[in-house]
């Protein structure tokens, strides 16, 4: 087969398929649109399922240098700031899965990823290179820049987001899914914070129409903080009617925040009240992936979000895109020369597809849950508190990603 992958996008999904791809033995182009590699953002968790690929390409010391592994994740009420569950994760997270549970700036995973990538000899950066097209061929893809620059190649990778130009060329134009969520961001010094808020643990606080998130991340130094809440992105929201729903950040107030949260518990809302800067993100997504051909068509891939955009209430964004990548790079290693990209590409999608769908409907799912009122709010915190760890575990996911090769 041609040995030559293209990769439209330099983020998160883009690098872990360039590592993997490469790992494998393919020649892989990188096109990052923008003049230089960076990531924008804040915090991301990282399953066992995630860590389990991390290490398999030799980054656990790289990791480790800059994560922080919470001991447990707890669930309170955002306002009486009772405890409705806990699991732990640490030890027993170690010891169910064989890996933890990790926490990272979402800037320090991507730069362990592009240093990986920089010392891959068969990895080309392209910096300011942005996708325009592409055409199939019965041989190969032919990929065009709006710079100009023309690539030829066995394969397309699509890891280019939301927006994906790939996808659009692919599946055609397809608008996303305007979720009603605004997420409020921002970062805490753990030194600023007082006794409890410093221990190493994710705390989720629920409430009606809303949820907050902090966990620990820069080896424990930092907290990561989300506030999520129901509402349009507009005056009073960090920017206009008509802001650019594809910007990744708006500049957000604090009062506006605590005004949508309404009357919370005081320890949350010293948490809050020690955030230096907020950034305010409209989340969109789209429907659940339906079918295999939603993944992969012909000699073309999507990977991550350009694939299967996730609302962050199963915290496995990243992951998936890491799992994605994983199982490319699985599938190439094991393809010697053969069957061709049509064919592993085809296998890429039909193991990935229905997992991706599943993590997708399951996250929209946490989000109803998460931000229940009335008898729905009733019965979730009365299942928490019989069920406990096992409703809030996930064997299924963090056992993965599935082999393509097993079977």
């Amino acid at each position: 087969m041609n040995n030559k992958v293209v990769v439209a996008g330099g983020g998160i999904g883009g690098l872990a398929s360039a590592l993997a791809l490469s790992r494998a033995g393919v020649e892989v182009d990188l096109l990052e649109q923008a003049p230089a590699f960076g990531e924008v953002g804040a915090g991301l968790q990282l399953g066992p399922n995630a860590v389990r690929v991390l290490d398999a390409w030799g980054l656990t010391d790289a990791l480790h240098a800059c994560a922080a592994f919470p001991e447990s994740l707890q669930v309170r009420d955002a306002h009486s700031a009772s405890t409705l569950g806990q699991l732990r994760l640490g030890a027993l997270s170690r010891a169910h899965y064989g890996q933890p549970y990790a926490t990272i700036h979402r800037v320090d995973l991507h730069a362990l990823l592009l240093e990986a990538v920089r010392r891959e000899p068969r990895v080309r950066l392209h910096l300011d290179t942005r996708l325009a097209g592409y055409e199939e061929s019965g041989t190969g893809v032919r990929v065009t820049c709006e710079n100009g620059t023309v690539f030829d190649a066995g394969a397309l990778v699509g890891a280019d987001g939301l927006w994906s130009r790939v996808r659009q060329e692919m599946l055609g134009a397809q608008p996303t899914r305007v979720s009603g969520h605004l997420a409020y961001r921002g970062m805490v010094a753990a030194g600023d914070l007082p006794g409890m808020l410093r221990d190493p643990v994710v705390t989720a606080w629920l409430g009606p129409r809303l949820h907050v998130v902090h966990y620990p991340v820069r080896r424990g130094e930092w907290f990561n903080v989300v506030a999520v809440v129901e509402g349009m992105l507009g005056h009073g929201h960090g920017g206009p009617p008509g802001s650019d729903p594809q910007s990744w950040s708006h500049e957000a107030r604090q009062a506006d925040l605590l005004r949508a949260l309404g009357p919370i518990s005081p320890e949350l809302n010293t948490m809050l009240d020690r955030v230096g800067e907020w950034k305010l993100w409209a989340l969109n997504d789209r429907n659940p992936v339906a079918s295999a051909e939603e993944h992969a068509r012909g000699r073309v891939a999507l990977l991550g979000d350009a694939a299967h955009p996730l609302r962050p209430y199963l915290a496995q964004g990243a992951a998936m895109a890491i799992e994605d990548a994983w199982t490319l790079g699985r599938l190439a290693g094991a393809a010697d020369g053969a069957p061709g990209w049509p064919a592993l590409l085809a296998r890429y999608a039909q193991t990935r597809w229905q997992r991706n769908a599943r993590v997708q409907s399951r996250s929209q799912r946490n989000g109803t849950i998460f931000h229940a009122s009335g008898p729905l709010r009733f019965a979730r915190n009365v299942a928490m508190a019989m069920l406990g760890e096992s409703l809030m575990d996930n064997p299924w996911l963090y056992s993965g990603p599935p082999d393509p090769l097993a079977g």
